[in-house]
C-alpha cells in the first residue's frame, strides 16, 4: 500500500484548461560532450528578466546540477504563437565573444516544460574548403516549439528552426538582437501515461538502446560454463579429499599421512589482522549491496523515469542514510565474534570507511566546480542537508547498529581450535601468490559485466538514457554468482598448498574487480568518449575511483561470506584428532 502511494505521488499529473499559463523554466547550459560540465542558464548572454526567480527543487535535482529559474517565455495551453519576440537585448564585444566561445565548444541549452526537458544548440559552426579556409559561427535567434496534447495534458515537447541563423563573426559590437520564438499547438492520441517513452526517444541525444539480448546471452553462457565447472570440479575434489582424511585410523596419522589443507585446521580459523577494519569492510560492503537491490527493485517498480530529474540521486542518498543501520549492525556483530574489544573504535571505523573517501574525492569536485562557476558545484544550504542527514540520521544508525551487535553478537564457533603459535607456511608458486589469484578473481568477474559495463558507461557519461533494469538485475546476479564461484576456488586452492591467511585475502582476490573498473574507466574516457577539460576530468576520475571502491567492497563480502561457509563445511565434516 505504501508503494503505491508512494507510485502516486511521483507521478502528479498536471492538466491545464485551454488558455491557461504553462511555466516555461530554463535550467543549464554546457558542452555537448562534457555531461558534468553544466553552468546556470543565465550565465550566458541571453535574454532575462530583470528579477530572477529560481524554481524551488529536489535534493535529487540539486545534485544532478539542476538550477531551474523562470523564463521569458509565455506559453498558453492550446493557443499558439507566432514570431514572438522574446526581449530586446544589446550585446558588447565580451559578450559577442562568450556566445561565439560557446557555439564553437558545442554548448547546448536546456529548458523545462511540465517537467518535459526540451535541448537544443545555441548555434553550429560551418567550415568549408581547405585552401582557402572558412570558419563561420552561426547563433541561433528564433526557436519554434511543437507542443502535443493529449486533451488537457501535455505528451510532448520538442523545438525546430524555421529561420536561418545568424552569422556573429562580421558583426560590429554593440550588435542589437531580438530574439523571437513560434508555438504551435498539436494534438496527439498517445496516452499521458505513455509519455516517458516519448521522452525517452528524445533525438536531441542518442536513442535509448535496443535490448542487447545477444550480448547477453553470450554473458550468460559463459557464466554458467564457468560456475558449472568450479562447482563440479570442486565438489569432485573435496569429495575425493572427504574420502581420503576419514578413511584413515586416527591411531595410524601422523605429520608424514596428513597434508594439504587438513593439516592446518589448528590455523585456518586464526582471526585475522587488524579485525576493526576487516569487519568494518564487510559490515560497508552488505550496506552497499543492499543499497544497490534497492535502487534496482525501485526502478524495476518504475519509480525512475526520464522526466523525473535526480530521482536516483535522492535515493540513493536517503537509502545510504537508512541503510547505515545494517552497516553497523554486521560489522559489529561480526567483531564480537571474534571477540574483539574496541568495539566504539569499530563502529567510527565503519561509518568512515565510505563515507570519508567519499567526502575527499567530493571536496576535490565541488571545488573545482565552484571556481568553474558550475551548476555542479552544490549549493552551501544543500551541503548543510546533507551534513545534517548523516549526522541525524545516518551516524546515529551506525552507532544503533553498533551497539545491537555488540550487545546481540555471539563468539563463532568455529569446528577447529586454533593455537597460540601459527604454523609456518611453505614456499608456494608464483601462480598461487596472492597476485595472482587477485588478477584471477578479478578478471573473470569483470569479464561478466564488462559488456553491460559499456552501456552503463555510456549512460553516465554518454548521455544515453538506460531503461533496461531488468537486464541489469540479470548481470547483477551473474557477477554475484561468479564472484562466489571463484572466491571458493581460489580460497580451496591456497589452504591446499597450506596457506592459512585466507580471510584478507578472500576480500581482495575477486575485490580486485574494483581494478579492472577503473582500468576500464581511464580506457573508456581516452578511447570511447569525447571529454575534454580539467572540470570534467576530475568529476569522471573522481566518479571512477569511488566506483571502483564500491565494487572492491561489495564484490569482497559477497567473496569472503562465500569462502566462510564454504571453509566451515569442509572443516566440519573431516574427522580431526
Amino acid at each position: 500500500m505504501k508503494l503505491l502511494i508512494l507510485y502516486a505521488l511521483l507521478n502528479l499529473v498536471f492538466s491545464y484548461e485551454h488558455g491557461a499559463k504553462v511555466e516555461v523554466y530554463v535550467n543549464k547550459v554546457g558542452p555537448y560532450f562534457n555531461p558534468h560540465e553544466t553552468y546556470h542558464y543565465y550565465s550566458l548572454p541571453v535574454c532575462r528578466p530583470s528579477i530572477i526567480e529560481h524554481k524551488s527543487l529536489t535534493l535529487g535535482e540539486v545534485l544532478d546540477g539542476d538550477r531551474m529559474a523562470r523564463s521569458l517565455y509565455k506559453f498558453n495551453f492550446g493557443v499558439d504563437v507566432k514570431e514572438q519576440v522574446l526581449c530586446s537585448m544589446v550585446l558588447s564585444d565580451e559578450e559577442v565573444k562568450q556566445l561565439s566561445e560557446s557555439i564553437e565548444e558545442n554548448y547546448y541549452y536546456e529548458l523545462v516544460v511540465d517537467d518535459i526537458p526540451v535541448r537544443d544548440f545555441l548555434g553550429h559552426v560551418e567550415e568549408t574548403g581547405f585552401v582557402p579556409h572558412s570558419h563561420n559561427v552561426f547563433l541561433w535567434t528564433h526557436q519554434h516549439f511543437n507542443i502535443y496534447y493529449n486533451n488537457d495534458k501535455i505528451i510532448m515537447v520538442n523545438t525546430t528552426h524555421e529561420h536561418g541563423p545568424m552569422s556573429i563573426d562580421d558583426l560590429s559590437p554593440p550588435v542589437s538582437m531580438k530574439p523571437t520564438y513560434s508555438v504551435t499547438w498539436i494534438p496527439t492520441t498517445i496516452l499521458y501515461s505513455d509519455r516517458h517513452r516519448q521522452l525517452q526517444d528524445n533525438k536531441f541525444f542518442p536513442r535509448t538502446f535496443e535490448i542487447h539480448w545477444l550480448s547477453i546471452i553470450n554473458s550468460a553462457v559463459l557464466v554458467f560454463l564457468l560456475v558449472g565447472f568450479v562447482v563440479i570440479i570442486l565438489m569432485r575434489i573435496v569429495r575425493r579429499d572427504f574420502a581420503r582424511y576419514n578413511e584413515l585410523d586416527p591411531d595410524e596419522k601422523d605429520t608424514d599421512t596428513e597434508y594439504g589443507w587438513k593439516i592446518i585446521h589448528t590455523d585456518v580459523f586464526r582471526i585475522p589482522c587488524r579485525a576493526n577494519y576487516f569487519c568494518a569492510i564487510l559490515g560497508v560492503g552488505c550496506q552497499l549491496l543492499l543499497i544497490t537491490c534497492g535502487i534496482m527493485f525501485m526502478a524495476m517498480l518504475g519509480l525512475f523515469s526520464v522526466h523525473r530529474h535526480g530521482a536516483v540521486n535522492a535515493s540513493g542518498v536517503m537509502l545510504y542514510a537508512v541503510t547505515s543501520l545494517v552497516a553497523g549492525l554486521v560489522s559489529a556483530t561480526l567483531y564480537k565474534g571474534m571477540e574483539g574489544i574496541n568495539w566504539v573504535s569499530n563502529i567510527n571505523i565503519t561509518t568512515m570507511l565510505f563515507t570519508g573517501p567519499f567526502f575527499l574525492i567530493w571536496s576535490v569536485q565541488n571545488t573545482i566546480a565552484w571556481l568553474y562557476e558550475s551548476t555542479q558545484a552544490l549549493p552551501a544550504n544543500t551541503v548543510l542537508l546533507l551534513l545534517l542527514l548523516w549526522m541525524l540520521v545516518g551516524y546515529p544508525l551506525t552507532v544503533l547498529g553498533g551497539v545491537m551487535g555488540h550487545r546481540h553478537g555471539r563468539p563463532f564457533q568455529f569446528p577447529c581450535r586454533s593455537k597460540n603459535f601459527p604454523r609456518e607456511i611453505p614456499v608456494i608458486p608464483w601462480y598461487k601468490t596472492s597476485l595472482a589469484h587477485s588478477f584471477i578473481g578479478g578478471f573473470l568477474p569483470f569479464s561478466a559485466i564488462s559488456v553491460e559495463l559499456y552501456y552503463i558507461f555510456s549512460t553516465l557519461w554518454g548521455r544515453e538514457s538506460y531503461t533496461l533494469y531488468g537486464i541489469l538485475a540479470v548481470v547483477l546476479l551473474l557477477v554475484l554468482s561468479v564472484t562466489a564461484c571463484v572466491s571458493v576456488a581460489l580460497t580451496y586452492f591456497q589452504l591446499a598448498s597450506e596457506d592459512h591467511r585466507w580471510w584478507w585475502r578472500s576480500i581482495y582476490t575477486t575485490g580486485s574487480t574494483g581494478v579492472f573498473v577503473v582500468l576500464y574507466s581511464l580506457f573508456y574516457y581516452i578511447y570511447k568518449s569525447n571529454m575534454s577539460g580539467l572540470l570534467q576530468t576530475v568529476e569522471f576520475i573522481g566518479w571512477a575511483l569511488l566506483a571502483g571502491y564500491v565494487t572492491f567492497l561489495t564484490l569482497g563480502t559477497i567473496s569472503f561470506f562465500a569462502s566462510y561457509y564454504f571453509v566451515n563445511y569442509i572443516y566440519a565434516n573431516v574427522k580431526m584428532d
